[in-house]
């Protein structure tokens, strides 16, 4: 970028006939004009300018590079005006990473309100549940759930997720409703792989802010939440869930509720982001749109606890 704002002083240079009249055009010192073309023509490896008493006149060189430099710089102005202006619109590409059952329960049925209402908009939507270099593989922003780790990226919480344990009907006549936390000790536990230390630690708060944590164990372990949903729903055990992905079942009697006067950690929702600034207006009213949907949206809001 320096050589371009070099050659663009000298374009100025043969414009006004003299150093110090560019540089005052381009609010510079006439030593520091002087110092720049010098730069320019060290790294060019060329003589630009014959510079005598009384007159600056360009050089073979010098007068190639004005024929062929001013088209450019032409260009690249150009160029950023329709980029600046296509900033404040809503078109273009947008690249989006989300984990599948929340894609598919939500998301989906959510974007096609926004592409309606932006129809210079295109969508690709990778639906996945492993963590994604953004940058790297050309998204975004990802839609992501539960607690953040550290992160360079920039966060925005759209909605609260609240968590219930739920096993199937079946499950629960077969081996006994669990009274205390402790009752899931003897029962089998449907358990979210891929987390580390914390598979299958299970923490819960009662009404009066005491807390339990449990390293619950079972037959069945998967890093996909809807594997555990199906599980839960077979009769496998008792599953930790995200409310809106068991919030039908649970409505419709395919799962009850398993200890709700006890409470699971709440996490959220998030758009995560590269960066805050220069962000393209398509994100920033995808993400705004996301917020004000999810905040209405059934199972992201706390249920009763008789479920």
């Amino acid at each position: 970028m320096k050589r371009i704002g070099d050659i663009a002083l000298f374009l100025q240079v043969l414009e006004h006939g003299s150093i110090s009249a560019a540089a005052r055009h381009m609010d510079l010192s006439p030593a520091v004009a002087s110092q720049r073309l010098k730069r320019l023509e060290t790294e060019l490896g060329l003589r630009l300018l014959h510079r005598t008493t009384r007159r600056l006149t360009p050089t073979p060189e010098g007068l190639a590079l004005a024929e062929e430099g001013r088209p450019l710089l032409d260009g690249l102005t150009q160029l950023g005006a329709r980029l600046q202006q296509g900033s404040s619109q809503v078109s273009g590409l947008l690249r989006v990473t989300a984990s599948a059952a929340f894609g598919q329960h939500y998301l989906m049925p959510l974007v096609s309100g926004f592409l309606v209402a932006h129809p210079q908009v295109q969508l690709r939507l990778d639906l996945d549940d492993r963590m994604v270099d953004l940058i790297a593989e050309g998204y975004d922003l990802a839609i992501r759930i539960g607690q953040l780790q550290d992160s360079s990226w920039v966060s925005r919480r759209l909605a609260d997720n609240p968590r219930v344990l739920c096993a199937s009907p079946d499950y629960l006549r077969r081996r006994g409703l669990p009274q205390q936390p402790a009752d899931l000790l003897a029962h089998d536990c449907i358990v979210q792989s891929g987390q580390g230390d914390e598979s299958g630690v299970w923490r819960l708060q009662d009404a009066q802010g005491e807390s339990v944590r449990l390293r619950v164990h079972g037959r069945v372990q998967s890093n996909a939440g809807e594997a555990l949903r199906q599980a839960a729903l077979a009769g496998l055990g008792i599953s930790r869930h995200s409310l809106w992905q068991v919030h039908e079942d649970l409505r419709a009697g395919r799962l009850q509720r398993v200890l709700p006067q006890w409470s699971l950690p709440g996490s959220g929702i998030h758009a995560l982001m590269p960066e805050r600034r220069l962000q393209p207006a398509r994100v920033r009213m995808f993400v705004e749109y996301l917020a004000d949907s999810l905040a209405h949206l059934p199972g992201l809001q706390q249920v009763e606890n008789g479920g």
